[in-house]
């Protein structure tokens, strides 16, 4: 009986290890070539110039004989190790029908990241049955020799597998990430992860490291006042309106100018300069939704090109003093999540594609909205809910969530 073509082909996994060098995959590549070999799957790794590199090949079995003792001589020659696996048809059919697996991306970042950082993280996903494809890092190389306050770590794996149970998975993450001091993101991989576009920011406690309101208030001589209705809400015996409409009375007779003051020295977050130049750079739109005040977003949007500024604007009278009163419209939790919706429909934006980073809960509803709701330094009822939290690091940070890399950010991701 006549043998079909698949019948005389073999499939082999070739796998070569040693020092990397210009021209390895090439020299490889050339040999394959020579005798007609078909590449299935290819991958590479290179850490601190040592080389891992894989690669399956289907060949007519009457060249595979000479093809591994080429590539063995070639080997030798290169100074590198290799080896050959073959591979049963069945089986190669079987992973073939893995990739419609459900894949995730889980990022976890720190200032820097220990073995036993990586075998928590490693510990959740085996627990959940899920297998790691590949484990990339997206920071640059930590000296050490040389101390830098603001050197991060992070790195990248990518999942394949349907998680046991999702919300375990995130509750076992989120308890590992408070343990040991790092933050995590877990994401379902999909076309939108890669293709985000809005980006929606709180203000007061997120772009900046105060909230206005309470450096208005010191100028006013109210600020005890201030910080105890403040309190009261954050102990949900007041909503923000009630809130915010007592807060801004107390305001009333403070001279407007002290505003320009106040912009001009408004603490800014770690890493904002670097995350809007990126953000700018690479052409996502930017908003501001904020509870704050529109004085401040104004300024800051004047500062990093922010294409919307929504928040909430105080009454000013002839004499230029405020009047204890806000004109329109609050800027509420409700409100940042219809504005995030307002803003993705203008922008013709998937809202699966929008981002929205906030610390307080009157951001939860736009964190849950969004495409990707990220809790940055947030209160701990915000960091319980948030399924994205940044606590050990700046805002840059957000940058990774996106799939960012160091080296692709050049003068931008050395800022």
């Amino acid at each position: 009986m006549k043998e079909t073509k698949a019948e005389q082909e073999e499939l082999i996994l070739i796998r070569i290890t040693g020092q990397d060098r210009p021209g390895l995959t090439t020299a490889v590549m050339a040999i394959l070539a020579h005798y007609n070999a078909h590449v299935l799957d290819i991958g590479q790794a290179d850490i601190h110039s040592t080389l891992s590199l894989g690669i399956l090949i289907r060949i007519d079995e009457k060249g595979a004989g000479q093809v591994m003792k080429e590539l063995l001589f070639k080997a030798t020659e290169l100074g590198v190790n290799i080896g050959f696996s073959p591979v049963a048809d069945n089986e190669y059919e079987d992973w073939v029908n893995e990739q419609g697996k459900n894949r995730y991306i889980l990022t976890i970042i720190g200032r820097s990241l220990s073995a036993r950082n990586i075998e928590g993280a490693t510990r959740v996903i085996t627990g959940q049955g899920v297998n790691i494809d590949s484990i990339l890092r997206l920071t640059g190389r930590q000296s050490i020799r040389k101390s830098n306050q603001s050197v991060r770590a992070c790195i990248e794996f990518s999942l394949r597998g349907t998680p046991k149970d999702y919300r375990q998975m995130q509750a076992d993450l989120m308890q590992m990430s408070h343990e040991q001091g790092i933050d995590f993101s877990l994401q379902k991989d999909t076309m939108y992860r890669r293709m985000r576009r809005l980006i929606c920011f709180d203000m007061d406690s997120t772009l900046i490291q105060t909230e206005c309101i309470d450096e208005l208030a010191k100028r006013a001589g109210v600020g005890k006042e201030v910080s105890e209705i403040t309190e009261q809400a954050m102990r949900g015996e007041i909503d923000f309106k009630e809130s915010f409409t007592r807060r801004v009375a107390l305001l009333k007779g403070l001279d407007a100018s002290v505003m320009e003051d106040i912009a001009r020295t408004m603490p800014i977050t770690e890493g904002v300069d670097r995350l809007m130049t990126v953000l700018k750079q690479c052409g996502y739109k930017i908003a501001i939704l904020s509870g704050g005040f529109t004085y401040f977003g104004e300024y800051l949007q004047r500062k990093y090109g922010i294409d919307y500024v929504y928040a909430n604007e105080l009454e000013i009278d002839e004499n230029n003093k405020l009047t204890g009163r806000y004109v329109g419209e609050i800027v509420d939790g409700k409100r940042k999540a219809e504005l995030l919706k307002l803003i993705a429909q203008v922008e013709k934006v998937n809202l699966a594609q929008t981002i929205a980073v906030g610390d307080g809960a009157n951001d939860l509803p736009m964190l849950s909205d969004a495409g990707l709701g990220i809790a940055f330094h947030a209160k701990p009822r915000v960091q319980a809910t948030a399924e994205q939290n940044i606590t050990t690091i700046g805002l840059d940070g957000v940058l990774y969530f996106l799939g960012f890399k160091d080296s692709y950010l050049g003068e931008a991701g050395r800022l």
